[in-house]
C-alpha cells in the first residue's frame, strides 16, 4: 500500500505538522514517495460516539447486516471509533472489518426481570449481579454496562435497580477483570450508591445533584449525557398516562438537564460525547451531540475534544502522535470556529485507508 502524506494544523495543539500513514498507523518522520492527500487545513483525531448502540434498532435487536449499516452511517458522519454501549446481538465480526469504525464493546445491558426494554439486556435476580458481570466482561472489551435505575411499577417512578452492596460486589468482580463499568441512570436515587461503589461512568446523569456531581468530580468519575437522547423525555412522558409521578420526574430531568451538564462541566467531571444511538435515536448524529455539548457549556474546543482527542484518550486510543493508528478527519477551515464544519471534512481516513475526499 502506498504511504500517504498529509500536512496541517494538528489538534488539539493546533502546531502545524506533516504526517505520514504507513501500514495504517501515523508517523511523524518522513516516509519518501508517500503521495500526498491533504496540504493546509486542519486535522483532527476522528470522531467518538462514546455511547452507541450498534445492533439495536426502533424494534429491537437487528441482524448483523443492519448492525453493519448502522456502523456505516455512523462513519459516514465521521465517526471513526464507538464505545457501544451495550447490544443484545454479538458484533465482533464487524471488528474484523476493515471499512467499519473501531468498536469497544460493552456485552450486552444487565438489569432485573421486567425493568429494562424487553429483549435488550440480560435479566438477573440481585445476587447473581457479580457473576453476570464477570461473564459480560468476559465477552466485551473492557466495559459492562448495567441499568441502574427504571420505572418501579409498584412505586410508579424512577428507581434504583439494585442495592449498594450488591453494586460494590459487582463493581470489585468487573474491576479484578480488568473491566471498567458503566450504568444507565436518569434519576437522581440511583447515583450515590452507583458512585460510592466505584463506578467508572454514568451515562444520561440527567439527577445528578450538586453533592453527586461534586463526589463524580472527585473521584474522577464520567459522564456521558446523551444530551440528544435527553430530548425525548417530554415524548416518554406523554406516554405515561398510567404513572403520572414518572411523567413529571421525566419532565423535570429534562427541563433542568442543561443546568445540570453545564455544573458537570464547570465541576470538572470529564464529560464524553455520546448519541445513544440505536433504538430512538438515528445513527450518524455525533455532530449535534458535540453542538449539545457546547450550547450546554462547553467551548467549542472542548466540544470537539469530548468527541474527538479526549474521549479516544479515555478509551486508551492515542491522538494523532507517532505510531497512533490512523484514524483522522481533515478540514480546510478550523472546526473550532464553526462546529458545522464537522459536518463536512474534506478528508476522511480509517485504518490508514482514505474512505471519503472531497475536491473543493
Amino acid at each position: 500500500m502506498t504511504a500517504l502524506h498529509l500536512r496541517g494544523a494538528v489538534l488539539p495543539d493546533g502546531a502545524e505538522q506533516d504526517l505520514w500513514i504507513v501500514n495504517g498507523r501515523v508517523r511523524t518522520t518522513e516516509v519518501p514517495g508517500a503521495r500526498t492527500v491533504f496540504d493546509g487545513g486542519f486535522l483532527i483525531p476522528g470522531l467518538v460516539d462514546a455511547h452507541c448502540h450498534v445492533g439495536i434498532g426502533p424494534q429491537g435487536p437487528v441482524d448483523l447486516d443492519t448492525a453493519a449499516a448502522q456502523a456505516e452511517t455512523d462513519r459516514d458522519a465521521g465517526t471513526l471509533l464507538i464505545r457501544d454501549c451495550g447490544s443484545p446481538i454479538d458484533t465482533t465480526p464487524l471488528q474484523e472489518r476493515l471499512d467499519l469504525p473501531r468498536i469497544v464493546r460493552a456485552g450486552r445491558h444487565i438489569a432485573r426481570p421486567r425493568r429494562y426494554i424487553r429483549h435488550l439486556g440480560v435479566e438477573v435476580e440481585p445476587d447473581d449481579l457479580p457473576a453476570q458481570v464477570a461473564e459480560q466482561a468476559a465477552l466485551g472489551d473492557g466495559w459492562v454496562k448495567l441499568v441502574g435505575d427504571w420505572i418501579d411499577r409498584e412505586k410508579g417512578d424512577l428507581a434504583p435497580l439494585w442495592a449498594d452492596d450488591v453494586l460494590r460486589e459487582a463493581i470489585r468482580t468487573a474491576h479484578d477483570a480488568g473491566a471498567k463499568v458503566t450504568a444507565h441512570v436518569f434519576g437522581e436515587d440511583a447515583l450515590p450508591g452507583l458512585i460510592e461503589a466505584g463506578i467508572d461512568c454514568i451515562e444520561h446523569g440527567t439527577g445528578l445533584t450538586e453533592e453527586t456531581t461534586a463526589e463524580m468530580a472527585r473521584r474522577g468519575t464520567a459522564l456521558v449525557p446523551t444530551l440528544i437522547n435527553i430530548e425525548n423525555f417530554p415524548d416518554i412522558a406523554a406516554g405515561a398516562d398510567k404513572f403520572p409521578v414518572y411523567g413529571r420526574h421525566m419532565l423535570d430531568l429534562h427541563a433542568r438537564v442543561r443546568t445540570t451538564v453545564s455544573r458537570a462541566i464547570d465541576a470538572g467531571v470529564p464529560v464524553y460525547a455520546g448519541t445513544d444511538a440505536g433504538g430512538g435515536i438515528a445513527h450518524g448524529r455525533i455532530v449535534d451531540e458535540i453542538t449539545a455539548l457546547h450550547e450546554a457549556g462547553m467551548t467549542a474546543e472542548q466540544a470537539i475534544a469530548a468527541g474527538s482527542w479526549a474521549a479516544r484518550s479515555w478509551l486508551g486510543f492515542k491522538g494523532l502522535t507517532e505510531g497512533a493508528a490512523a484514524d483522522l478527519l481533515a478540514f480546510s477551515g478550523d472546526p473550532r470556529e464553526d462546529l458545522s464544519r464537522l459536518r463536512n471534512p474534506d478528508l476522511v481516513v480509517l485504518r490508514g485507508r482514505v474512505v471519503r475526499q472531497t475536491v473543493r
